[in-house]
């Protein structure tokens, strides 16, 4: 793991009431997302996370689907490539098991702020233009290794090129309460009010990376969505 100094987080979008800047105290990061072969260890383990034990209500269909069966990756999942198609309560349950737990959206978020050579990577040179080149391109069939992307600033490696991640606080991302008729939903978060609302325009990844974890559901099993554990 490596540790991510204390700092602040600047949400992409926010409500009218909340504050521009959220603190984030120091903490530890898993310095690269969890592996196959970390999480058939897991499994092998906790044998009610294995694919064809799962319940329903923990993961959808495409439960690790890309493994050859419950205890054999094959050659989809290479044993150092990012675990992925792995639920939120699936990866919660992982991160437990090592004394550990997810990261929340102020955590990772202030973790992929820094760049390769500085704690913030907006104002260095050639960093937006890495991040957004990911968005360009389809996700390969097989993944490469966990950690073979470069460093950045804090020792994490693959925050962003690789697959998205879990965080464990993903359903707050818009909706601060519990269903459509809940008057906890802020409407100047969404399309066109959430644009004009937003802190900065340019910051393409962060409104993706809002949007996405907004789509999610706590039992979906995404082909390109691994996670990392925090401490």
């Amino acid at each position: 793991m490596v540790r991510i100094p204390a700092g602040t987080y600047a949400p992409i979008l926010r409500g009218a009431d909340e504050p521009e800047r959220v603190p984030v105290a120091a903490f530890l990061l898993d310095a690269r997302p969890v592996t196959n072969a970390e999480f058939l260890a897991f499994v092998r383990a906790h044998p009610k996370w294995q694919r064809s034990r799962v319940s329903p209500l923990f993961a959808d269909t495409g439960y690790l689907g890309d493994w050859t069966g419950d205890l054999e990756l094959g050659p989809r999942a290479p044993a150092d490539a990012p675990v992925v198609r792995v639920s939120w309560f699936a990866a919660r349950a992982f991160a437990a098991a090592q004394g550990k737990r997810l990261p929340t959206t102020a955590e990772w978020e202030r973790a992929a702020a820094a760049g390769f050579t500085s704690a913030d990577g907006a104002t260095e040179s050639g960093f937006s233009a890495t991040v957004l080149a990911w968005y360009t391109k389809p996700s390969p069939e097989t993944l490469p290794a966990a950690g073979s992307g470069r460093a950045n600033f804090f020792g994490a490696h693959d925050l962003h090129g690789l697959v998205w991640e879990w965080v464990d606080d993903f359903n707050t991302a818009m909706v601060t309460g519990e269903s459509r008729g809940d008057t906890g939903l802020d409407r100047t978060l969404f399309c066109g009010a959430g644009a004009a609302n937003a802190r900065d325009l340019t910051n393409y990844p962060a409104f993706m990376r809002v949007g996405f974890r907004s789509s999610l559901r706590a039992n979906y099993a995404v082909p390109n969505l691994g996670f990392r554990c925090a401490k």
